[in-house]
């Protein structure tokens, strides 16, 4: 049985060396990887969303508003908020971001834009159904503190476990 000897001495030991060290970085790389973002648990969630009035006849302007849990030990702001309608982006958020704070371990209501029930992009849905996604696309850690009697906001980084959302069905009056 003298074959297995035969091929590593077939091997240059170059090649054989650098066949070794492929498997060692593999298997190093293996144990190194650590979850994505999208997998950690999120710090911050959404408790829920609330639509007023709960149920809209068409063309009636609707309250929208959101409760941010924050689990982490600082504040979090400068939240990154996406809301669709039965699958369609309202684009005013497109480019906005929500100053408001919401601090370590706490609950808060945060409101948003108010929306029309139909408008002419958007027409009463067959069903009379509305499909409300909230979505929370980013955030930033802050340090909120004063300096010289004046408040002073210092981002110190992205929430992780971001984006998160809820949807709320609200069905639409006659």
């Amino acid at each position: 049985m003298s074959s297995p000897i035969r091929i590593v001495r077939a091997l240059s030991c170059p090649v054989l060396s650098a066949t070794l060290l492929l498997i060692a970085w593999i298997f190093s790389s293996l144990s190194m990887v650590t979850p994505s973002a999208a997998q950690e648990a999120p710090q911050i969630t959404i408790e829920s969303v609330v639509v007023e009035p709960s149920a809209p006849g068409p063309d009636t302007l609707c309250k929208l508003t959101v409760k941010l849990a924050n689990g982490g030990n600082r504040t979090a702001s400068q939240l990154d908020f996406k809301v669709q309608i039965n699958g369609q982006d309202l684009p005013v958020y497109a480019n906005q971001l929500f100053m408001f704070p919401v601090p370590a371990g706490e609950s808060v209501d945060v409101p948003l834009y108010n929306f029309w029930s139909t408008e002419t992009s958007r027409p009463l849905p067959p069903d009379g159904k509305l499909d409300i996604e909230v979505t929370l696309a980013a955030a930033q850690w802050m340090e909120v503190k004063l300096e010289e009697e004046v408040e002073v906001w210092r981002p110190l980084g992205p929430v992780e476990g971001l984006p998160i959302s809820k949807s709320v069905p609200v069905s639409m009056s006659k």
